[in-house]
């Protein structure tokens, strides 16, 4: 698909939203859910009906990394109609922007209007520990791209979208309140993202600290910025899988920020479940 062609991307889209539909039986997702790194343990929970592999989907790109499954979800969780994402897109894999963004502008137009986004993150805040969660409250793209960039498709949204309140207050609100009658320990902040794939230096997590971040992490504001763009809802949760403490730092292997995202998993999903319940 060439960046700057609208029609070329409208046409995909229409292609994709027919195979979608034809193959869930018309299924009509209320809500977006696109699990990151690690944080798979939720869609066990979700009574699934449909799906997908993503190499079967007609235009989506497909996932790189070893810790995402490349699934479409379909089905029922918390006795709302959801489809949740195993396996997004990064940037760091060489996926243009509006690669990154097209599932969401996809499964937008098949009916989900709110978007539930999570991720694995490293903590710059120095109060902030391994395996905790946090609300993302707002972002800093340091990714150095945008997928806006290009012709505005005007059927998706206006050419300069608002950006005053990214993550929608009442859905964080909501999750603020079911993380308390959990006691389940939910610090809200600022995400930043860069392109990865390496991890920061120590100059790099001082840098993002003093410019306000509160974790950061290499995905998520893509996908916030196109849902943003179309109108739809927002909730955003980082889970902090690993400390960038830049007069403390230590080397971190995946399998340490697997490991610690498979240890916040549980909460995660209760969460989820919960505010799922009372929206």
């Amino acid at each position: 698909m060439s960046l700057f062609n609208v029609e070329e991307f409208r046409l995909a889209r229409k292609e994709t939203l027919q195979f979608l539909t034809k193959e869930t039986k018309n299924f009509t997702p209320e809500i977006l859910i696109i699990l990151g790194t690690g944080l798979g343990h939720l869609a066990t929970h979700i009574q699934v009906e449909h799906q997908i592999d993503y190499e079967v989907i007609p235009h989506f790109p497909l996932s790189t990394v070893e810790s995402h499954s490349g699934k479409l979800l379909f089905g029922t969780l918390s006795g709302k109609k959801v489809v949740a994402m195993q396996g997004r897109f990064h940037y760091y894999e060489g996926y243009a922007m509006h690669q990154i963004v097209f599932p969401v502008r996809a499964l937008f137009a098949m009916g989900a209007k709110t978007l539930f986004v999570s991720n694995a993150c490293g903590g710059v805040n120095p109060i902030y520990e391994k395996a905790q969660l946090m609300l993302i409250d707002d972002h800093i793209n340091m990714i150095g791209d945008n997928p806006l960039i290009g012709p505005n498709d005007n059927e998706l949204g206006p050419r300069f979208p608002d950006m005053s309140e990214p993550y929608t207050k009442e859905l964080g609100k909501i999750a603020e309140e079911c993380a308390l009658e959990l006691g389940i320990k939910l610090h809200k902040g600022v995400y930043a993202a860069v392109s990865g794939p390496n991890m920061e230096t120590r100059a790099e997590y001082r840098f993002l600290r003093t410019i306000g971040a509160d974790v950061v992490g290499m995905s998520t504001i893509p996908e916030v910025i196109a849902a943003n763009h179309m109108g739809m809802k927002v909730l955003g949760f980082s889970v902090i899988t690993d400390m960038g403490l830049p007069d403390a730092l230590e080397a971190v292997a995946i399998e340490d920020v697997l490991a610690s995202a498979a240890k916040a998993q549980p909460n995660l999903t209760k969460l989820i479940e919960k505010i799922l319940d009372r929206i």
